[in-house]
C-alpha cells in the first residue's frame, strides 16, 4: 500500500497558484494594516474613503482565498488571469481612491469587477 501524497505536493504540482495566493494574501494583510491604522477624517469624505478601503480589502481577501482553489479547476490559468487582473483593477483602484481621495482610476473599477465575475465563471468550466 502506498502512502497518500501530501496536499501541498499536489498543489505545488499543479502550478504557481498557491504561491500567488500567498503573495496576494500577504499584500492584503499589509494593505489592511496600513489602511486600518490610517487616520481618516470624521467628515463625510473621510468616512467614504474608509468605506471604499474596507470594500477593497474585503474583496482582496475573498479573492485571495479563491486563488487557493485554482489547482482544482480544469483551466486554472484562465481563472488565475481573470482573478489577478480583477484584484489589481478592482481592489487596486479602490485602494488608490481610499488612500488619495483621487478618483483618477475609478473607471477601471467596474472592469476589475467584471474580471472577477469572469474568474468565478471560468472556475465553473
Amino acid at each position: 500500500m502506498t502512502a497518500p501524497v501530501p496536499l501541498w505536493k499536489l498543489a505545488a504540482a499543479s502550478g504557481p497558484y498557491v504561491r500567488l495566493a500567498a503573495l496576494s494574501g500577504a499584500a492584503a494583510v499589509i494593505l489592511g494594516a496600513i489602511g486600518s491604522h490610517r487616520h481618516y477624517s470624521k467628515d463625510e469624505i473621510g468616512q467614504e474613503q474608509r468605506r471604499i478601503f474596507e470594500t477593497a480589502n474585503r474583496y482582496h481577501f475573498i479573492h485571495t482565498l479563491a486563488l487557493l482553489g485554482l489547482p482544482l479547476c480544469k483551466f486554472p490559468a484562465v481563472a488565475a488571469t481573470f482573478m489577478l487582473t480583477g484584484i489589481a483593477l478592482f481592489c487596486g483602484s479602490c485602494y488608490y481612491t481610499a488612500f488619495t481621495n483621487n478618483r483618477r482610476f475609478s473607471t477601471t473599477t467596474p472592469i476589475g469587477g467584471f474580471c472577477l465575475i469572469l474568474a468565478w465563471c471560468s472556475m465553473f468550466l
